[in-house]
């Protein structure tokens, strides 16, 4: 199915996911601003279904319009597994199209009340938390993740120094040019995240963190639960 719209959109001054004409749009948006978006998808679902066991729970954190929940979709369904879909904007909330809507949750995910669950998925959320409560937020997944299970985390990396960074940059800027995008909308997106968005220190994920995908300044990583 096709979730893309033709809506016009506009970006903000400063950017909110707390806008309704984002949220009719975001789907194609993300794909426009982020080519590897669906590739990134596909990945980010193999290593998470590894971890999802028959009956399982599993977490959406920052879910937008349940882009995850769709990539997982069979496998949730094939295991009987439960989905739980966190989203602390109502105006992408409404705009849910993925399994088990009635577990949508419109709550910020640094405040949840957590239940034990064996996979939690995190693509492209703790770019948006604000620094200060990363570690508190990992630390408490990590708390109710069970034995055998893992945190898949997919985000917007800092930039690395020197000209390698110049050159990762352009290339995240070649990708966006490639879809077509009008350079003056990529500009005025890069504009509107200032404040907003802040990109992810690797070094404040658990040592142990494995990187499975890359491209430019964006990463995913699987951080496993140790089995008891």
């Amino acid at each position: 199915m096709d979730h893309t719209t033709s809506e016009p959109f506009v970006i903000p001054c400063n950017w909110t996911f707390r806008d309704g004409g984002i949220a009719s749009a975001f789907d194609r948006h993300v794909r426009e601003q982020l080519p590897w978006y669906d590739l990134a998808t596909g990945a980010v679902a193999h290593v998470a279904r590894h971890f999802l066991p028959q009956g399982g729970t599993v977490y959406d954190l920052g879910a937008a319009t349940g882009n995850i929940g769709r990539a997982l979709a069979e496998t949730i369904e094939a295991r009987d597994a439960t989905l739980f879909s966190v989203e602390a904007s109502e105006q992408m909330a409404l705009r849910y199209d993925g399994p088990q809507p009635e577990n949508v949750i419109v709550e910020d995910v640094r405040t949840h009340a957590y239940t034990g669950f064996d996979l939690g998925v995190a693509f492209l959320t703790f770019m948006f938390v604000p620094v200060p409560d990363r570690r508190y937020l990992m630390n408490r997944l990590r708390t109710m993740l069970r034995p055998g299970g893992a945190l898949v985390i997919f985000d917007k990396t800092e930039a690395v120094g020197g000209y390698a960074g110049t050159v990762l940059w352009r290339l995240a800027l070649a990708g966006k040019v490639a879809t077509g995008v009008d350079p003056e909308d990529i500009i005025a997106k890069e504009l509107s995240l200032g404040g907003v968005q802040r990109p992810l220190d690797p070094a404040t994920l658990f040592p142990h963190a494995v990187e499975f995908f890359r491209f430019g300044e964006f990463a995913g990583w699987l951080i496993e639960q140790e089995a008891l």
